[in-house]
């Protein structure tokens, strides 16, 4: 049996509109997603850090649970059990049209598929990317932190100027490697009915069977949305200094400068 591709069937008309949408809705709530999961990190971070046991007991059982169990299941968990334990009048206001919640090709984040989505993604991504940027603090020589303590640097002042700069550093890549997980993690909203890229894909293959260059095209734009953001966040992200002047050197220096001296 010969097999003749037909692209003309994903990329026009009703199935190409589909996957525009499907796509930038992904792209959507990858960036949300990002948003909150970097927010949240730095809350964490900062319980864990925390003098007290309190703080690191909270930490420590939020990253067991949502490293330990599936995202699908936690997806579920918000979309069908926690949005519906919410109160019927702000369920009402999120479920009807609101025209200042509409993103540019028709896509509103103001309903309950988007924000269970963006919420749940963010909740897992947060416990990975936390143990990453741990990994990377005690990545750093201990030799930092007894100097900059004999500089006078204080607890916050260390950390900001002296162990995290050199701890993003230490683990950029694996960091920018959760963010891409989280990206390619979104096509399990499907199983909420979220309308992004895979949800949008799988609605061409019912509407003209065309599964084959569906799928194809699919994957074709998670990998370019991969590399660009993986780009991007490399581009971007912290660099160790051209010049092997001591980290050390330069937080006292950005410290003396934060003081006015």
């Amino acid at each position: 049996m010969t097999w003749h591709l037909d692209w003309a069937g994903v990329l026009t008309g009703q199935p190409l509109q589909w996957i525009i949408s499907g796509f930038l809705t992904t792209l959507y709530v990858t960036i949300a997603g990002s948003a909150l999961a970097t927010l949240l990190t730095l809350l964490l971070l900062a319980l864990r850090l925390a003098p007290g046991r309190v703080g690191r007991s909270v930490v420590a059982v939020y990253v067991s649970i949502f490293r330990n169990t599936p995202l699908l299941v936690q997806l579920l968990f918000w979309y069908f059990a926690a949005y519906g334990a919410l109160p019927q009048g702000l369920r009402l206001y999120i479920g009807d049209v609101h025209l200042w919640a509409v993103l540019p090709v028709n896509v509103s984040w103001l309903t309950p598929e988007f924000i269970c989505a963006g919420w749940g993604l963010a909740l897992f991504s947060a416990a990975f990317l936390l143990e990453e940027v741990q990994a990377g603090l005690n990545s750093v020589p201990h030799g930092q932190t007894e100097a900059a303590m004999s500089q006078g640097f204080s607890r916050w002042a260390m950390l900001r100027h002296v162990l995290l700069p050199q701890g993003l550093i230490n683990a950029w890549q694996p960091i920018a490697g959760q963010y891409l997980n989280l990206m390619k993690l979104s096509s399990l909203a499907t199983g909420i009915g979220f309308s992004e890229l895979t949800y949008q894909i799988s609605q061409i293959e019912s509407y003209n069977a065309h599964a084959l260059e569906g799928f194809a095209v699919g994957t074709v734009l998670y990998l370019l949305l991969g590399l660009v953001m993986g780009w991007l966040m490399m581009a971007l992200g912290p660099r160790r200094p051209n010049k092997r002047q001591p980290l050390l050197l330069a937080a006292v220096k950005a410290q003396g400068e934060g003081h006015g001296v």
